[in-house]
């Protein structure tokens, strides 16, 4: 037997249903299609106009005129002088006033050359004495209440931790606020004047109960008729 033959670009023929061609469809034959037709085109709207145009378009014309010449009429032309010069839009300052009390140097709180200290002056307190009575009378220092997390943690302040039941003991608390009390007593009257609203409007609409003598007089007056 031979080898098998690959030929490049080579495909089997297809087997199936014979194509059909892709050519458009005509209409069926009839007598009628020989005969002309019109061509009939959209009509378009007419087209919108403003009702104000004659009255913009008059206004317009009115204040043209007025700018033929690079500008209103009758405007007095700048001067060739009045040029723009150098920094003259800068804002410029006021001119400084010369005062009186200018001249007065101000109070220094350093001592000046001219000035000497006074001498001879000597005290006879015991400052190291005084400093022992004081910081024996004196009140020992409160340390800061502070709070360790761990054993080796840090110190915090037990203020700010929240583990105080500071505001558990305030004298306000568990106290409904103001406003919550005048928003509720609000409501119950815009409650009870809706109500009351309700109720008027039932009434007016209710039919009226007669009594028995209205009842016959009404009755009587029907038979009349």
């Amino acid at each position: 037997m031979s080898a098998p033959v690959c030929l490049r670009g080579w495909a089997p023929p297809e087997r199936g249903p014979p194509r059909r061609s892709m050519a458009a469809p005509r209409a069926p034959e009839s007598i009628y299609n020989l005969l002309p037709r019109l061509e009939e085109r959209p009509v378009k709207p007419p087209r919108y106009v403003s009702t104000f145009r004659p009255s913009v378009k008059h206004e317009i014309e009115k204040s043209k005129a007025q700018w033929k010449t690079m500008g209103p009429a009758k405007v007095e032309v700048p001067s060739p002088k009045n040029f723009l010069q150098k920094h003259s839009k800068e804002p410029k300052l006021p001119e400084r006033k010369k005062e009186q009390d200018s001249r007065k140097m101000p109070a220094l709180s350093v001592p000046r050359k001219t000035d000497h200290p006074l001498m001879g002056i000597q005290s006879k307190k015991n400052f190291i004495n005084a400093n022992a009575v004081a910081a024996i009378m004196g009140l020992a220092k409160k340390p800061q209440p502070i709070y360790v997390d761990r054993r080796q943690g840090d110190k915090h302040l037990l203020e700010t931790s929240g583990l105080v039941p500071k505001y558990v003991k305030k004298k306000d608390y568990g106290i409904i606020p103001k406003y919550v009390t005048q928003r509720n007593k609000e409501i119950k009257r815009a409650q009870k004047e809706h109500e009351a609203y309700v109720l008027e409007s039932l009434r007016k609409r209710a039919m009226k109960r007669l009594s028995d003598e209205e009842r016959s007089s009404l009755l009587q007056v029907h038979i009349l008729i």
